[in-house]
């Protein structure tokens, strides 16, 4: 496909680009360099590029193709566009797909997008509203990953005849011995790692990540060099399925019997008021419980069953050990069983914002359970656990969701 200019096309289309100091041909040249190293594949390969309209994706794209690959854009339609032009305060809010594809022809190179609504909403819009209603605190950036996008996007990837597949995640991809190896990304500050645990094996050793040496005021400055108008585009903030920024809305829309009122209850067993839905709220909760008994309290379980939201002081918040579901394992033993048989020490992440922590793997009652030496605070179920390997904590070895957790003794 021809480039195009974007002259073509008139100032409101995208966002308007503040100054950007475009990188000079000396970096711009290392930029390419970096990819070439990081997909490791002969030039010509033919190669995917993950397309979602954003700056990151864009920059991958165009360096991939700057690096002498045959490269493929492909643009995900996974939620309804038309929603999201609605939101205030986000010039580029509804402009992805749009974004996406006029980057690729002022590239040159072909672009395709596919229709995945139907996909997205029965893996990660249903899934997040069914976690709400189970008193869970889901990720619904990670289920996107594990299922959408490295799961049945990779398909369509091989049956395209790509000998890999690459995204703008930052995060790095290395190679020891016949095996891949999960990393952060230099830049920590953006670092990814915690929503592509769920990546298998097979899969890391199919993906590639080109921007896992840059920093984002970089990526920015290759966007401008090479004359894309989405290099001060803003990244995304929210949900992307909640452009509004307000998920309760759309949990009663889908799930409305989590609208059913019941008790807050301290854990010592007094009954302190009502509320008006469960899905209203998530473990360490402190604002809008609407109750008073001299202390701050704390939500510090959540029992569905009954609608009761159990609050206690936040000395009970501290997690003593957490029972994993859905595990994948990425370390060198066979299994992440295998591995808590030994007891082996990792570093356990329970949030995205969250420093790990040192703690030991261990297998009891047929689960994989996480245990901390000293007591992790804010754990809820329905998160993720991302566990790095302590002798290297750049390394990723794999985790699994939050099915239960342990409190320590109060």
């Amino acid at each position: 496909m021809a480039a195009m200019t974007m002259d073509a096309f008139t100032d409101d289309i995208l966002c308007p680009v503040p100054d950007i100091a475009p990188m000079s041909q000396v970096d711009l040249d290392a930029a390419i360099e970096s990819v070439r190293q990081a997909v490791g594949l002969p030039q010509g390969a033919r190669v995917v590029a993950a397309m979602s309209g954003g700056v990151d994706s864009t920059v991958v794209a165009a360096l991939l193709h700057k690096a002498g690959y045959d490269v493929v854009g492909v643009t995900l339609q996974l939620y309804d566009h038309g929603e999201a032009l609605k939101k205030k305060g986000a010039c580029c809010a509804g402009q992805d797909i749009h974004d996406a594809r006029l980057a690729a022809d002022l590239i040159g190179i072909p672009h395709y997008v596919l229709d995945y609504e139907n996909r997205f909403k029965d893996a990660v819009i249903d899934q997040f509203a069914d976690s709400y209603l189970k008193g869970q605190t889901p990720v619904p950036c990670i289920r996107c990953n594990q299922t959408v996008k490295f799961r049945d996007l990779l398909d369509v990837a091989r049956d395209l005849g790509a000998e890999a597949m690459a995204t703008g995640h930052y995060v790095r991809r290395a190679t020891h011995g016949n095996r891949s190896q999960m990393r952060k990304a230099v830049d920590h500050s953006r670092d990814q790692s915690y929503f592509l645990f769920a990546t298998t094996q097979d899969q890391l050793d199919y993906l590639r990540f080109p921007l896992a040496d840059l920093e984002k005021p970089q990526v920015r400055g290759v966007a401008a060099s090479l004359g894309l108008r989405i290099a001060a585009k803003p990244d995304s903030q929210d949900i992307c399925f909640v452009p509004t920024g307000d998920y309760r809305t759309l949990i009663d829309r889908l799930r409305p019997q989590g609208r059913e009122a019941g008790e807050i209850v301290h854990m010592d067993g007094r009954v302190l008021g009502r509320h008006s839905g469960i899905t209203d709220y998530t473990i360490g909760q402190r604002r809008g419980l609407n109750v008073a008994v001299g202390e701050p309290l704390f939500v510090v379980k959540l029992d569905p069953d009954n609608r009761r939201v159990i609050v206690g002081p936040r000395e009970a918040l501290l997690t003593a050990r957490l029972t994993l579901e859905e595990t994948n394992w990425l370390g060198d033993q066979a299994t992440i069983e295998e591995a808590a048989r030994d007891g082996a020490p990792v570093l356990a992440r329970v949030r995205s914002t969250r420093q790990p922590s040192p703690a030991r793997l261990a297998f009891i009652d047929g689960a994989v359970q996480v245990v901390f030496d000293q007591g992790e605070e804010g754990v809820a179920p329905g998160q993720a656990c991302v566990l790095y390997d302590p002798a290297d904590d750049e390394r990723v070895m794999g985790g699994g969701f939050i099915q239960s957790t342990e409190a320590v003794a109060v």
